[in-house]
């Protein structure tokens, strides 16, 4: 790479990201309906230490997640706490412009050496698919509990979409978890597939995690799944929309899981967050506001804050290294 392109990557690309990634969430927050009562609800809300409480576990919600980056590249490569904080926030930061957070790893791998970026994407991979077993396996529990234990529907939709979307996800979370746990088949599978074969080098290192590694990184993803409905269920409180604490456990629990499999682009994401909440906790408050004002500012407190802290980070690293020594 010639210096005039390696001053452009380093100088450039990363100041505009953040330009253009802080200019859409300021769109999407000032295109909010009823943005001033909204706003002013949050404003409201900082009298009450529960948000507060909530603003803190954040930063908790991002350390579990990067202390689960930490674990998996250690295979790569030592990356210490604070590279790897800064890594997960630049890739909430490049996420919420790209389709369902499918580009928070081209932020992550800003944070590792040169030679290890490709390899570093597939590490990232397994860390997604862990937290997303988690998210799916314990929605379709939550929704396994409205259907057949309390035989109801946690949203209006007829019985045959609620048992699609039991079974679909059912099955989407074996599979996540028949891949994750024995990914070794699929590097064996791509080794055939002579055009793929040269690809197994840049993937093999999601081959030499153990299965209690895998387990260790699970845990984490089931401690950090915690850590972001307890914010919710706390959020809900600030917000007086009064639902019983076990019916909104239950509830979120499906709205993380609708969450999960809607196709959403990070900085549109909303809109849809808002209606979905609706959606499923409407039916047991008629606090409508409230459940909208709490979306909004979960959305403010976990995605944004962090993308602009990670696209501060990206703005000032140097994407390309003048000279890496091993």
């Amino acid at each position: 790479m010639n210096k005039s392109i390696k001053f452009i990557v380093n100088y450039v690309l990363g100041p505009l990201l953040f330009i253009v990634m802080t200019y859409t969430l300021y769109k999407q927050i000032i295109n909010q309906p009823d943005l001033n009562l909204r706003w002013s609800q949050i404003k409201t809300s900082w009298q009450n230490p529960l948000f507060w409480i909530v603003f803190a576990l954040m930063f908790l919600n991002w350390g579990i997640e990067a202390l689960k980056l930490k674990y998996l590249l250690s295979h790569l490569e030592k990356l210490s706490f604070s590279k790897s904080l800064q890594s997960v926030f630049a890739g909430s930061s490049i996420t919420m412009l790209t389709p369902n957070r499918t580009g928070e790893f081209g932020g992550r791998i800003l944070f590792v050496s040169e030679k290890n970026r490709i390899k570093a994407i597939s590490a990232n991979i397994m860390g997604s698919i862990s937290q997303l077993v988690v998210t799916i396996f314990l929605g379709i529990s939550s929704l396994f509990y409205f259907l057949f234990v309390l035989k109801q529907h946690p949203i209006s939709l007829p019985w045959f979409f609620n048992l699609t979307f039991f079974y679909s996800g059912l099955a989407i979370a074996f599979f996540l978890l028949l891949f994750y746990f024995k990914v070794h088949y699929f590097i064996v599978f791509v080794n055939r597939i002579p055009f793929l074969k040269r690809f197994v080098k840049h993937i093999a290192v999601v081959d030499s995690y153990t299965s209690k590694e895998l387990l260790s990184v699970i845990s984490l993803s089931l401690i950090r799944y915690s850590v972001f409905i307890l914010q919710y269920l706390l959020m809900l409180k600030v917000m007086q929309v009064n639902i019983d604490v076990k019916l909104a456990l239950l509830l979120l629990m499906f709205f993380y899981f609708i969450m999960a499999l809607a196709p959403t682009i990070g900085f549109t994401e909303l809109p849809i967050r808002a209606t979905v909440s609706v959606l499923v906790l409407g039916i047991y408050s008629d606090n409508i506001f409230g459940i909208q004002v709490a979306a909004f500012a979960i959305w403010i407190i976990n995605l944004v804050i962090p993308a602009i802290i990670g696209g501060l980070f990206i703005s000032t690293i140097k994407i390309v290294k003048e000279h890496e020594h091993n």
